[in-house]
């Protein structure tokens, strides 16, 4: 087997990470981003366009950013250069386009590849606008923060976001088939090691890589490690849940769907199995937030108020204190009587806003502040509520050429039983005053 690997040219050497060593060579070789690098993959079709572009790689670590810029480096015939933003700064980013200037004098281009590009602050963020717009740097930018509200508008109207995935567990299944045939020898795993394994990875394929390499060295000969031991050698737990994939979409479902369903002791075991999978409290906190205004509604206003301030105390008080908080705020929502009334009238105002965009106020709800408003009929007509009757005229606000419609529909539920009571009144007063 030994002979095999020699005559296939893998590096066996143990003077480099493993991981570096089974870096891939090519873009077919790079796993779990075929929607970029197979046949029919963006990156595919640009390369054989013929025009790359500058390009913004947003994903998590260990998806191969870097390694899939270096690749395009080479298929481009463009000279890779290569800076982090933790450790550049301006004298550095001059220098580097000083370099591609000097390229361009002889007839060759420069991909600049910047890691965490997102660290850069707006004003060298800015600086690299003159040079991708003369063509005298490709950049290639690599960010595990959303560019959205990590990088400045200009600087992404000028480049292509392409999103890299978190490996999936066939990917890394695959990534450590290529281990075992690189090291002509089997992990020393059974299967429910290796599946913990590949959880603990987490998505990441540098981090799969490098647990592969521990367990080699842990390993005594003929030894083979149980997910148990496993984990006490690698002092590593595996995820209770897939982060940011289907398990995490899963579990935040059963938090919402246990709320919604006024099951406080359901929301809170799935909260807590959320935090201690290593969910993002403050993603927790927003979700919550979104719940109180989605499910609960004008059922209980104080709903959102209490999400909000449990939002509030966590970020005063950090893990663990502030976590509570966020409970007290899942045992609050899940038993606060509930309506999605607010949630459904945003939904319809919206398609009809969409609908009818088109139509202008009624002029007499219209200030007018000038004489040729007041003579263009501007406010005439209009009824100040507050000297009618029951401080309410009754009249008509919306559009002249359109018809009322009624989008909120409070429930009999809660605090919406007394605002539908109130609005029910409006309505016959309003029907009166029509007559």
């Amino acid at each position: 087997m030994t002979d095999l690997f020699a005559a296939a040219g893998l590096d066996k050497s143990g003077t480099r990470p493993l991981a570096d060593r089974l870096r891939p060579t090519s873009l077919a070789e790079v796993a779990g981003q075929e929607h970029l690098t197979g046949k029919d993959g963006v990156l595919t079709r640009l390369i054989a366009a013929g025009s790359l572009g500058s390009l913004i790689f947003w994903g998590p670590p260990g998806t191969g950013k870097t390694t899939v810029a270096r690749l395009l480096a080479g298929e481009t015939k463009l000279e890779f250069q290569q800076l982090s933003a933790i450790f550049s700064g301006v004298a550095d980013l001059k220098k580097a386009f000083d370099a591609a200037r000097a390229r361009v004098t002889q007839g060759k281009g420069t991909l600049l590849f910047v890691d965490e590009i997102h660290r850069f602050n707006r004003a060298q963020q800015d600086s690299f606008l003159p040079v991708m717009e003369d063509g005298t740097i490709t950049l290639v930018g690599a960010t595990t923060e959303n560019p959205s509200f990590a990088l400045n508008a200009a600087l992404l109207s000028r480049a292509r976001v392409l999103v890299f995935k978190p490996l999936d567990a066939d990917a890394i299944e695959n990534l450590l088939d290529r281990a075992e045939a690189h090291e002509g020898r089997a992990l020393p795993l059974t299967e429910a090691a290796r599946a913990s394994l590949i959880r603990m990875a987490d998505g990441d394929g540098r981090a799969a890589l490098t647990l592969a390499e521990e367990a080699w060295r842990a390993a005594k000969p003929g030894e083979a490690f149980d997910a148990e031991a496993l984990q006490e050698i690698l002092q590593r737990r595996a995820p209770v849940y897939d982060k940011d994939r289907d398990g995490h979409y899963n579990l935040i479902s059963a938090l919402h769907k246990s709320v919604r369903g006024s099951d406080p002791d359901a929301a809170l075991y799935w909260f807590c199995r959320m935090l201690d999978g290593g969910e993002d409290p403050r993603y927790l906190a927003r979700r919550l937030v979104r719940m109180a205004a989605e499910d609960i509604g004008l059922a209980d206003p104080n709903a959102l108020v209490h999400a909000r301030a449990a939002a509030e105390a966590y970020e005063q008080q950090g893990s663990p204190e502030g976590e509570l908080a966020l409970a007290n705020a899942v045992i609050y929502l899940a038993c606060a009587p509930k309506s999605n009334a607010a949630y459904l009238a945003y939904a319809a105002a919206m398609r009809a806003a969409k609908e009818k965009g088109s139509l202008a106020p009624p002029k007499h709800i219209l200030n007018a502040p000038t004489k040729l408003m007041k003579q263009e009929g501007y406010g005439e007509g209009y009824a100040y509520d507050h000297n009618s009757p029951d401080a309410f005229s009754g009249q008509n606000y919306f559009p002249d050429s359109m018809e009322r419609m009624s989008f909120y529909q409070p429930t009999d539920r809660g605090m919406e039983a007394r605002i539908k009571a109130r609005l029910d009144e409006w309505a016959r007063l309003r029907r009166e005053r029509e007559e």
